[in-house]
């Protein structure tokens, strides 16, 4: 498996990939090195997602799941390499926002920023109940640019969107469990055991099905229902042909598990 400067990959179960954001150092903070590890990652899969059923996304230690750019070294560019630098991470989280199979997120620790961002790009997350959250740019002379506007203001709703970026307030786990923006929280060192134990029980379906389901979730939402349930038969049709669904089938009746190959 190829090696990254700042992240770490590895396949702890078959068609599950972990990536580990590692830069503990830094609360895993992202610099420009890590906008192109995660690009190199996830940009491949948007054609090659055979190999892999499912992505967990994850932090080295458990202070930070991660804080965002890193300020330091963006203190050293100069304006023409900080619009460069985010037009990279911009291709970056369009890749993960694109990735036509699952992407779970372990966050063993705090996300600020940009790593709630990242986050939130994401299908799902599992948290630590230690962790807090924020989007802090307006405190720093900027906005969220990878999305925040628009993915948080989809969990919490408008106003308490706007509250949240607009005052640069923190809010706990308990706080982003109640509010949609996680999905369960855990005890710090339980969240990543608990994120692949889920990628595991997806990866164990058939993967057309859950990239189609996927798909249809993602997209249905942003249209009216009547809209949402035809793009919903579409995709629905196109597992009807499929070996895995005769395979499914035939193995619900022989009282078995099924051996779903992604045909």
């Amino acid at each position: 498996m190829k090696q990254f400067e700042t992240i770490l990959v590895d396949e702890p179960s078959p068609g599950v990939l972990l990536v580990t954001l590692n830069r503990p150092e830094f609360s895993n903070a992202f610099n420009t090195q890590t906008g192109r590890d995660l690009y190199d990652v996830f940009h491949p899969l948007e054609l090659e997602h055979r190999r892999y059923r499912c992505v967990v996304l994850t932090g080295a230690g458990e202070k930070a799941f991660c804080a965002g750019g890193d300020l330091k070294e963006r203190k050293t560019l100069t304006e023409e390499q900080w619009v460069l630098q985010h037009e990279l991470f911009e291709r970056t989280f369009r890749s993960i926002l694109n990735c036509p199979i699952p992407v779970l997120v372990a966050a063993n620790g705090s996300a600020f920023g940009g790593g709630l961002e990242l986050m939130m790009l994401c299908d799902f997350a599992y948290a630590s109940r230690t962790s807090r959250f924020a989007l802090t740019e307006v405190s720093l002379g900027i906005m969220p640019g990878g999305a925040g506007t628009q993915t948080l203001a989809r969990a919490v709703g408008e106003a308490r969107a706007k509250e949240l970026i607009l005052t640069a307030t923190p809010f706990s786990a308990e706080e982003a469990l109640s509010w949609g923006v996680v999905n369960r929280l855990f005890e710090p060192g339980e969240v990543l055991d608990k994120t692949l134990e889920a990628a595991q029980r997806i990866a164990a379906n058939a993967p057309l099905s859950v990239r189609q389901a996927k798909h249809s979730i993602h997209y249905g939402l942003q249209m009216d229902l009547r809209s949402g349930m035809m793009f919903e038969l579409e995709a629905y049709q196109r597992m009807v042909t499929s070996e895995d669904r005769r395979e499914g089938i035939l193995a619900f009746n022989e009282k078995r598990k099924p051996v779903f190959k992604g045909k």
